[in-house]
């Protein structure tokens, strides 16, 4: 069966509980994934297709041979192709209909057999199609973004914000993070200082910067920053975009330490972790105590507080930060 994305608040999950997420609009399925494990007051478990064909019977003795809880309603399926569809068969075939089945993945053509699969089912399956945004719903997708946040930008801010994010809601929403870490305790900003933070998008993300720093990889940390051209402003946002991080990494440790599950931690984060961060998450975790952490916090702060008071240097104080880290 085929329905439109904005008709997915109609669906009746007791009828249905098999839906297939595809196209490039990766930002608006995430978002309407949100929306369902928020209804089920869950934040749904994550899996990569390959996962799960490699490990088909563990993931049915995980998923199925047991009493179901709130926390567990939901499954995502990343990635998915057509070798999903004998799964998803098996699936059908059992007592699944407590569950609900999420598969997301990118563009599928007209004759795609996964495609095709959901789309003549009469009852169980559901297929949703996720275009590009165009260019009006992202300006009020921006503008309510920037107005929750209280960030004053000009018009003409607004619109090439907009138009950099290549119709994807998610990158529009990742450039006003990147705006609102910069700011941090202010709330209005000059063009050129969001020119310039906006242009990291064209270089390697910040948060593989960050990544590749935290996961102690000074091969790649060197290679991008190689790549790239920093100004001072972008050091601002990648100092910021650490902290974010090794709170949030404290967090998880912490968690780590209580449970001992690394997978229980990954999943029940808050923030979620998305599905292809969770092996260098994994990573980190192993790598990092909480005395450490705990160090690198204060560390942080202390060198966002050198950046500001001698920014004629902060780039070199930046790089020769995240490099001593990464050592």
């Amino acid at each position: 069966m085929i329905l439109k994305y904005f008709e997915l608040n109609k669906l009746n999950f007791e009828m249905t509980n098999f839906l297939l997420f595809h196209g490039k609009n990766e930002g608006y399925k995430i978002e309407e994934i949100r929306k369902i494990t928020n209804k089920f007051n869950t934040k749904g478990k994550h899996y990569d297709e390959k996962q799960v064909i490699d490990n088909t019977e563990e993931f049915f003795a995980n998923n199925l041979n047991k009493s179901f809880f709130d926390n567990d309603k939901i499954i995502i399926i990343n990635r998915c192709t057509d070798k999903i569809i004998k799964i998803v068969e098996q699936l059908i075939d059992r007592n699944t209909s407590d569950i609900i089945f999420i598969l997301n993945s990118e563009v599928l053509e007209k004759k795609s057999k996964l495609r095709n699969f959901f789309e003549k089912s009469k009852k169980k399956l559901v297929s949703i199609a996720f275009y590009p945004d165009n260019f009006d719903t992202l300006l009020r997708i921006a503008r309510q973004a920037l107005r929750e946040r209280k960030i004053l930008l000009s018009n003409e801010c607004v619109s090439i914000l907009v138009g950099k994010c290549a119709s994807d809601r998610k990158n529009l929403l990742n450039e006003i993070e990147k705006i609102e870490l910069y700011l941090k305790d202010k709330k209005k900003i000059n063009n050129e200082e969001v020119f310039k933070i906006i242009n990291l998008s064209e270089n390697h993300s910040v948060n593989e910067l960050i990544n590749s720093c935290l996961v102690k990889n000074q091969k790649k940390l060197f290679n991008i920053l190689n790549d790239n051209i920093f100004s001072n402003e972008d050091c601002i946002v990648i100092i910021r975009t650490l902290l974010k991080k090794a709170k949030d990494l404290l967090n998880l440790v912490t968690q780590f330490q209580l449970n001992k599950n690394i997978n229980a931690t990954i999943d029940n984060a808050k923030p979620p972790i998305f599905w292809k961060d969770k092996s260098i998450v994994k990573d980190q975790i192993n790598m990092w105590s909480i005395i450490r952490l705990k160090n690198l916090i204060i560390e942080i702060n202390d060198i966002e507080y050198q950046i500001k008071k001698n920014s004629v240097n902060s780039i070199n104080l930046t790089t020769n930060f995240l490099l001593e880290k990464s050592a």
